[in-house]
């Protein structure tokens, strides 16, 4: 049974292509809104997180009407550590739209998503947006995705694949690169001309892949997944079943089920083959399972999923402040928000740490484990996180380690400061290609050595320079390497800062707080220029005289403090410290905090060294 009145699509592209754009003009002009409805701007980044830095991170279903055809259209991450969002959301529909900005053309994400669609032999739309951009290169994107194409080993049927030009912010769309749209109906008739209609045996027993999971307070886990064989129906008993053995078959019951209607889910009563549905009622269900009629049990294999590369650990606050600004502060709480957080996120892998204290976490890089980390700081969770490890395999007898490719565009006056940072940091230069002033950089380089540079690189660049890199796979590891030339200035009292102290340290490098900020001994109070830790006195105040000064503390003027970021602070610490992360506060700290301590393992680690070195 071919469903005619159905279309299931997905649209794939890099991060800031514009995805969530098109799908905003799509849902206006499928006349999902009033006339006089006002909207928002990217209304399916419905995360505080998504619309604070402009990016989608986890996939989100809508659906339109168009010519009485119902179109589900899956608006998917473009930043490479939530690939493992796009792999799964990809086994629900039947066809990709590919976005590729006009100016960019294709890009690390691109080749990625595409892959992975091309593997599962999907149709595909080439859109190319933001034809409206200044630098718009429209005669040369074609040919750019072209040759990715061929690069893939498309099929003679995806080469052939049609090709639209749009501006997703105008919500317009044409067949001709110079010649500007009216609205999206040229799109929208490829869709139904092109994307195959879901296929299916209506009259056999049920099968429903599960690709996404949901979670309510009053209902429990929801399951989301496109039913490939028979109906469903509220209040048929069903057994859950699982293609690579991770658990029983368990039976269970359908209580109740939804469609996506627009923004809105639809409670329905039962749901046909090629219909991409939401149920509740399965208690354990979890991304991968299989949803079978019990008259016919046949698991789906569900997708692999890439590894993670990249681990961090985190672990139970134990610094002086613990407790005081947190609501979920135990081993117990971390253990569970952590292991409900995998029932979400198949790209995550969570282990027990080397004390009962804390866990390591593994994900695709530092973009997916430091939005782990903000949602459970928002949360109410306080913890302590270790700055980031790659994650080695032995291949063949030979240590290997992740590399990945990246592509930097900075103006051309910067081009050789940024040569000289990652060839120093073992990068490869593959290619390199001129667009007007700006230079776009091809290279191979370790994930480790990443680690750091996105910050070097706007300073480098006067915040001019772009960087996106993907997972290749795994070298043989390329020697040790230094990425962090500077080092910490560190409190050694508990206290208060004072006007006085600051003054006094800002001497020594950049501060990281303000006046009246409570500290604590081994506290990182700002960073060193130079390599070795400096103790400070932050909290330290200006002896009294008996000669009265009037304003005399008015006089002293403080630079404004580096506010850092959590990415910015994952970036920064080393082995020996942490970050103590907080609802309230982000402060990095050292993992001795005494400070007598700490100088003695550090003599002990030079005389290490020294020996090796004799």
């Amino acid at each position: 049974m071919k469903r005619t009145d159905l279309r299931n699509i997905a649209i794939i592209a890099h991060v800031d292509h514009g995805k969530t754009t098109l799908v905003d003009e799509m849902l206006r002009q499928g006349g999902i809104y009033r006339e006089n409805q006002e909207t928002e701007e990217r209304v399916m980044d419905s995360n505080d997180l998504e619309r604070e830095r402009g990016i989608t991170i986890l996939a989100k279903n809508t659906a339109i009407h168009y010519k009485g055809v119902k179109i589900n259209v899956v608006d998917t991450p473009g930043h490479a550590d939530f690939g493992g969002e796009v792999e799964r959301i990809l086994k629900m529909v039947n066809g990709v739209i590919l976005l590729v900005d006009a100016a960019e053309g294709p890009m690390p994400q691109t080749r990625f998503v595409l892959e992975k669609a091309l593997a599962m032999n999907h149709r595909v739309i080439v859109v190319v947006n933001k034809v409206d951009r200044p630098d718009a290169r429209l005669d040369e994107i074609g040919d750019e995705v072209l040759e990715l194409l061929l690069e893939l080993d498309a099929t003679n049927e995806q080469l052939d694949s049609p090709m639209l030009f749009c501006s997703g912010r105008a919500g317009t769309a044409s067949f001709d690169p110079h010649t500007p749209g009216k609205d999206l109906t040229p799109l929208l008739d490829t869709i139904l001309e092109y994307m195959p209609a879901p296929d299916g045996e209506e009259e056999e027993p049920l099968q429903v892949l599960v690709s996404s999971i949901d979670y309510n307070e009053f209902v429990g886990r929801i399951g989301v997944g496109r039913i490939e064989r028979g109906m469903i129906k509220q209040g048929q008993g069903v057994v859950v079943c699982n293609y690579h053995g991770n658990s029983k078959n368990r039976p269970a019951k359908i209580v109740s089920i939804y469609q996506f209607d627009g923004l809105k889910r639809v409670p329905v009563t039962e749901a046909q083959v090629g219909d991409i549905i939401c149920f509740s009622g399965c208690e354990d269900i979890s991304i991968g399972d299989t949803v079978c009629s019990p008259a016919k049990v046949e698991p789906l294999e569900f997708v692999k999923v890439g590894e993670p590369t990249m681990e961090m650990t985190f672990s139970v606050n134990d610094s002086p402040f613990a407790g005081k600004e947190g609501k979920f502060v135990t081993s117990r709480h971390l253990r569970a928000r952590l292991y409900k957080e995998l029932l979400r996120d198949v790209s995550l892998r969570v282990t027990d740490g080397e004390t009962t204290d804390s866990f390591r976490v593994a994900g695709r890089g530092e973009m997916h484990l430091s939005i782990l980390i903000e949602n459970m700081r928002r949360e109410g969770y306080e913890l302590c996180c270790s700055n980031p490890r790659v994650l080695y395999k032995e291949i063949d007898g030979v240590k290997c380690e992740p590399i990945e490719k990246v592509i930097i565009d900075v103006p051309e006056e910067y081009m050789g400061s940024v040569m000289e940072k990652l060839g120093s940091r073992k990068g490869t230069l593959d290619d390199m290609q001129l667009h007007g002033r700006r230079q776009k950089l091809f290279y191979t380089i370790p994930t480790r050595c990443l680690f750091g540079y996105r910050s070097e690189l706007l300073t480098d660049t006067r915040g001019e320079g772009l960087i996106s890199s993907i997972f290749a796979g795994y070298e043989p590891f390329r020697g040790e390497i230094k990425t962090r030339f500077t080092s910490s200035l560190v409190a050694s009292e508990k206290g208060v800062a004072t006007t006085y102290g600051l003054y006094q340290a800002q001497d020594r490098g950049p501060l990281f707080i303000g006046p009246a900020t409570p500290v604590y001994e081994g506290m990182i109070v700002g960073e060193n220029p130079k390599p070795d830790d400096i103790e400070v006195n932050v909290c330290k105040e200006k002896h009294l005289t008996a000669i009265r000064s009037t304003g005399a503390d008015e006089k002293l003027t403080l630079i404004t403090p580096r506010q850092l970021s959590l990415e910015e602070a994952i970036e920064f610490i080393t082995d020996e410290e942490l970050i103590e992360v907080t609802p309230k506060s982000i402060r990095l700290r050292k993992v001795i905090l005494d400070t007598p301590a700490r100088k003695r393992l550090q003599a002990q680690k030079r005389a290490a060294l020294k020996e090796q070195g004799k």
